[in-house]
């Protein structure tokens, strides 16, 4: 089973969440974002640093300071926020050629053909942004989307594997 980690969902919540804004600069506060998003704090200043350090969002320092998207949900794929939280994304530890990650290398007869459904998976992620999440969240649960949000497209076309 492909599984993404605690912290990449925490992630995408508190993308979200900092799509909603807080005033017209839309600083947030880490107090603010984990008392709205119920996660807990250390955890919300952890993700936040990955995703600064990815400028997947901004932090502004002083008492109006904060943290703030970088750019607006529907310029940020979910492969953006899967990358800065977890690293490369891949299926196998032989990522795009990479060598000496695997005991069997030298024996593989599959070598090198993860590379073309590490792409495909890599592709399809980055058609989905997280203003599609956000809006599929306020249609599944009712709620407000996004200010930020932005039209998803009629049809995402399922990825391809190269033979």
């Amino acid at each position: 089973m492909l599984r993404l980690s605690k912290m990449t969902d925490y992630a995408t919540v508190l993308l979200t969440q900092l799509g909603r804004g807080a005033g017209p600069s839309g600083v947030q506060t880490t107090p603010a974002l984990a008392a709205a998003t119920g996660l807990p704090e250390p955890t919300v200043a952890k993700v936040l640093r990955l995703l600064s350090q990815a400028e997947v969002v901004v932090s502004q320092r002083g008492a109006r300071g904060g943290y703030a998207l970088a750019r607006p949900l529907g310029q940020i794929a979910v492969a953006d926020v899967i990358a800065a939280v977890d690293g490369p994304i891949a299926l196998t530890a032989c990522v795009d050629g990479a060598s000496g990650s695997c005991e069997v290398e030298s024996l593989c007869p599959v070598r090198g053909r993860w590379d073309p459904v590490n792409a495909a998976i890599r592709t399809a992620l980055g058609t989905i942004t997280l203003a599609d999440m956000d809006r599929a969240a306020a249609e599944n649960f009712g709620r407000p989307r996004a200010a930020t949000a932005t039209p998803i497209a009629a049809t995402v076309p399922p990825p391809s594997v190269a033979e």
